[in-house]
């Protein structure tokens, strides 16, 4: 089988990895992968939104099967532009994408299937906004609408805070298009579950938990990030919390999808806060997210090109998905600055033997070595058969590893930790 992963970051290292297991993949390819994704697969540089070059790529290297990673080709329809030439996809087509793509097709979906979410409201003029904020509690959460790399996202603990949110997004056009039309909704309060799924528009086959931290700086402060860290099981995902989401959110919510007439097939993300009224949706993701990709992975005992194909060939529910009952660690490590400016080209020195799994996100080749090309740089992963193991080899593995101007949260793990001694 010749096999093509789209994307070139973290999660798609470590969907690469996971996929090398698999002895049926005689080629494997990632488009446009990273300097170490380059070490698993066949990098092709071909970016992830050029659709109509991934579909070249595809026809002339007559690849058999392809796994859409990223949000944007999804939203943009690169599985179904794929599927019309043959190749069968993981991964959401265009019209059910949506339900990340639009932050307001998501909260309205839910209002209309009675799915627990924050309340909200809609605007797409500025003034109406900035109006119906002064009607509302502090803090609350303005989201831009459309995809925005995982930042556009804004708690405003202030009215003043909120309406420069606002006139950000609107005005001053923060996230460009994303931008244009915003959410603003009640703030949440309670712990932060992450779960992914597999689903093939029937069956939905929920992952391993984890708690990601989105912060950038340690004790949760700082602007958000697209994640600095996760860990796995989240020990807030009980198994009473975890029948309820599913009674209430998993099969709903695919159901709805289902009715919309938008069936949803790949990787469905839960971003769940449990408050004191139970469970809730902060947000839906239409793929894998990252970094929780990094510790979910790892403890996936079946195949995973295994249930991908099962997914595709809506036969989940005929496939067995196991997973260890051990716990994973994962540290980023980023460029000092990020999320927001920050240097480039620093050599990357990672040494061999380390007691953990090394996920490259934003580092490319150079002179046979690795150089830092972006704000989340490396992934750094360890498993344990407590967390508190996991959580120790992977920030001894980041100590070891070394590039200039080299950023880490110290305290990933903490809340996880102080909730399993409770």
């Amino acid at each position: 089988m010749k096999v093509m992963v789209i994307g070139g970051g973290g999660r798609e290292h470590a969907i690469v990895k996971k996929l090398k297991e698999n002895k049926t993949i005689t080629e494997l390819y990632c488009l446009p992968g990273n300097g170490g994704i380059a070490r698993d697969a066949v990098c092709v540089p071909i970016a992830a939104v050029d659709l109509d070059g991934i579909v070249s790529f595809a026809l002339e290297h007559r690849i058999d099967y392809a796994v859409v990673a990223p949000d944007d080709p999804l939203a943009l329809g690169a599985v179904d532009r794929l599927e019309a030439i043959g190749v069968d996809c993981f991964g959401p087509r265009k019209n059910a994408a949506v339900i990340e793509a639009s932050k307001v097709f998501a909260k309205d979906l839910m209002k209309r299937y009675g799915i627990p979410t924050a309340r909200y409201e809609t605007f797409d003029r500025m003034e109406k906004a900035l109006a119906y904020l002064k009607t509302v509690p502090m803090p609350a959460v303005i989201k831009a609408d459309g995809l925005a790399l995982g930042k556009g996202v804004i708690i405003a603990k202030t009215l003043s805070e909120a309406e420069e949110a606002v006139h950000s997004m609107m005005a001053e056009k923060r996230f460009g298009r994303s931008g244009e039309r915003i959410v603003i909704e009640e703030f949440l309060e309670g712990p932060e579950i992450s779960v992914l799924s597999f689903t093939d528009g029937k069956t939905i086959v929920p992952m391993v938990s984890s708690m990601d931290h989105k912060r950038a700086w340690e004790g949760n402060t700082g602007p958000n990030t697209g994640g600095m860290g996760a860990v796995a099981p989240n020990p807030y995902y009980t198994p009473e919390v975890a029948k309820r989401c599913m009674e209430a959110i998993f099969l709903p919510t695919i159901r709805a999808m289902a009715q919309e007439g938008r069936s949803f097939k790949g990787c469905l993300y839960f971003g769940l806060m449990l408050t004191k009224d139970g469970p809730k949706v902060i947000e839906y993701n239409c793929r894998f997210g990252d970094p929780e990709t990094q510790v979910v992975l790892p403890l996936l005992e079946s195949d995973l090109f295994t249930v991908m194909r099962a997914v595709s060939e809506e036969q989940l529910a005929e496939c067995p998905v196991r997973f260890s009952k051990a716990s994973a660690a994962c540290v980023i490590l980023a460029s000092k600055g990020y999320p927001g400016a920050y240097e480039k080209g620093f050599p990357i020195s990672i040494p061999a033997g380390l007691d953990a799994e090394v996920f490259v996100a934003g580092a490319k080749e150079k002179d046979g070595g690795l150089v830092t090309s972006g704000g989340r740089v490396l992934g750094v992963t360890a498993l344990g058969k407590k967390l508190s193991d996991a959580l120790d080899r992977a920030y001894k593995a980041v100590k070891q590893i070394d590039f200039e101007n080299a950023y880490y949260r110290r305290d990933i793990g903490a809340l996880a930790l102080a909730a399993k001694e409770d």
